[in-house]
């Protein structure tokens, strides 16, 4: 297994003691994100390096090409499969794991992994994010990182069919 496979944990195939068992070597506080990651730019990596910054380790949920299809961001997205998306993060320095989930939001993930901190880009309103609940109910917190205007996959996307 290389270093960046190191980084993919299978959340689904682990029971919650296997799990907090395989977060328990990362940094306090844990900082938790997630997001769909199809093509990698300048506005991803300047958000999870800040996101990083706020604590002593990153742990970013990739959400699973299932789920991707549930955002409606087009019928033949996303681009890249999940397991690729997750091992482009892998060679990030800012990023310590990674994870999966199926779902819409993951907040079936967050009550397993319990984070000290949730992020999100700055175009999210974090006062209406389920997310932002559940994280303080066990007395985290949830924050908004700015967002780096210009920068958007799926504006990358238009542009580059444009040319073609």
């Amino acid at each position: 297994m290389s270093a960046l496979e190191d980084k993919l944990i299978d959340a689904a195939a682990l029971d919650d003691a296997a799990l907090t068992d395989r977060l328990a070597s990362l940094g306090r506080p844990m900082v938790f994100t997630n997001g769909v990651f199809d093509v990698l730019h300048r506005g991803h990596v300047a958000y999870l390096h800040a996101a990083r910054a706020k604590g002593a380790s990153l742990v970013v949920a990739v959400n699973s090409d299932a789920s991707a299809r549930m955002l409606g961001k087009g019928p033949d997205r996303p681009l890249n499969r999940d397991v690729d998306r997750a091992l482009v993060l892998a060679g990030l320095a800012s990023v310590d794991a990674l994870l999966f989930f199926d779902e819409r939001t993951p907040c079936e993930l967050l009550k397993r992994v319990k984070p000290q901190l949730y992020v999100k880009g700055g175009d999210y309103d974090m006062e209406a994010l389920e997310e932002t609940r559940l994280v303080r109910s066990w007395g985290g917190d949830a924050l908004a990182i700015p967002f780096v205007d210009g920068y958007s996959t799926t504006a990358l996307v238009n542009r580059i069919r444009a040319q073609t």
